[in-house]
């Protein structure tokens, strides 16, 4: 490994723990949110994804090179509109159930902050996703897009970020890397603000998320 190769691992370390910290910072103020103020978040940004649903088809296909616009476009909006409407009237917030015969009460609770892993096939509609279900589970994410995919999934990051802040949520709940480096990627996994990994993409990183000492998926 020459100096330039170590400096941009360094670097990509260095992001990645200061993206963590800010999304642990961000979640510890969402743990207190309403289950209104977090569903409305969540629309928020599902409503500026739409908006923006086409531009980031275009993105993809342009940096990536894989698939077609209409598909990437169809993809998005699944996950934008299929899965948002899957999600509405899904409790997050408070007393999910309670059993008084037995005295057992069920309370949701978010498990912090999310590591999401994204590859280069589907980048827009991933980044989305993963977005999307973590904060409707009151939890912070930071994303690590594939190097081939990275200024797309950026700009996914950009699109939910920018709604979600607007809608009332915390500043750094929704962090993307831009210098990306498997030690960077290994760092964020393993590091200590990160509390659990959804990982896609090839066999090596899938294989480093389930060695990271926490919950994978």
């Amino acid at each position: 490994m020459n100096n330039a190769e170590r400096d941009r691992d360094l670097e990509s370390i260095q992001e990645a723990r200061k993206l963590g910290r800010a999304a642990v910072a961000a979640q510890r103020q969402l743990d207190g949110y309403t289950q209104e103020e977090i569903d409305a978040i969540v629309e928020a940004m599902a409503s500026n994804g739409l908006d923006q649903s086409e531009r980031l088809a275009e993105l993809a296909r342009n940096e990536t090179g894989f698939g077609n616009i209409p598909d990437k476009i169809l993809k998005n909006n699944f996950v934008l509109q299929d899965v948002v409407e899957a999600m509405r009237g899904m409790r997050t917030v408070g007393v999910l159930r309670e059993d008084r015969a037995h005295g057992v009460r069920e309370i949701a609770e978010p498990v912090g902050v999310v590591a999401g892993i994204i590859p280069s096939t589907n980048p827009t509609s991933t980044a989305i996703f993963k977005c999307l279900i973590s904060l409707k589970a009151r939890c912070g994410i930071v994303l690590s897009p594939h190097p081939s995919a990275a200024q797309c999934v950026k700009a996914s990051a950009e699109v939910m970020a920018s709604a979600a802040h607007e809608a009332g949520a915390p500043n750094g709940i929704i962090g993307c890397m831009n210098n990306v480096t498997m030690q960077g990627t290994k760092e964020l996994m393993h590091g200590r603000e990160t509390d659990i990994i959804l990982a896609t993409g090839g066999i090596e990183l899938v294989t480093a998320a389930y060695s990271a000492g926490k919950p994978a998926y």
